[in-house]
């Protein structure tokens, strides 16, 4: 398919059926693993906490969700099995959330499908298209934050951290 015969063709359109190249991969590598229980936006809450415990203040931004709705979300994963949520010894009125074994082994498959889909785009592209893209999407996610009042960091993906493995961060 050529960027002529795609229907899309602005940038945030391309963008959002990009996402479905991951997000179809992922949900693939569930159901094969047995983690097709995994709610919608499951797989991104996964991988924050993986980078991250104490991400739930950063995940109610990010997924543009309450904190109503993210903690419905965390308690849904909690009750299957893949989160596990702890007070903060420091701060008692923040949550910590860790992986469980379970959570662990679907964020494992979940990184192993986001790589799958990288391979697939670097023999895609032309030699260095893959550093190109990355950039460009790095200098969006910098016009997002420099429009932020919060003043908080960018997302991993704009620090550097494609598809951190679980075992590669210490919690």
């Amino acid at each position: 398919m050529t960027a002529d015969s795609f229907p899309v063709r602005g940038i945030p359109g391309l963008l959002r059926a990009a996402r479905k190249a991951y997000g179809n991969a992922i949900t693939e590598a569930f159901a094969a693993a047995g983690f097709d229980d995994v709610p919608r936006n499951g797989a991104y809450v996964l991988g924050s906490v993986w980078a991250d415990s104490s991400c739930f203040p950063r995940l109610t931004r990010e997924l543009g969700v309450s904190k109503q709705a993210a903690s419905q979300l965390i308690d849904t994963m909690a009750m299957r099995g893949y989160l596990e949520r702890t007070p903060d010894a420091e701060d008692r009125r923040r949550m910590l959330l860790t992986l469980t074994p379970r959570g662990e082994a679907a964020a494992t498959v979940s990184w192993q499908a986001a790589c799958r889909v990288d391979e697939e785009l670097a023999r895609r592209l032309p030699e260095q298209g893959v550093q190109a893209l990355r950039a460009g999407l790095i200098a969006l996610c910098a016009i997002a934050a420099a429009g932020r009042s919060d003043g908080d960091d960018p997302p991993a993906a704009s620090r550097g951290h494609d598809h951190p493995h679980p075992h590669d961060h210490q919690h």
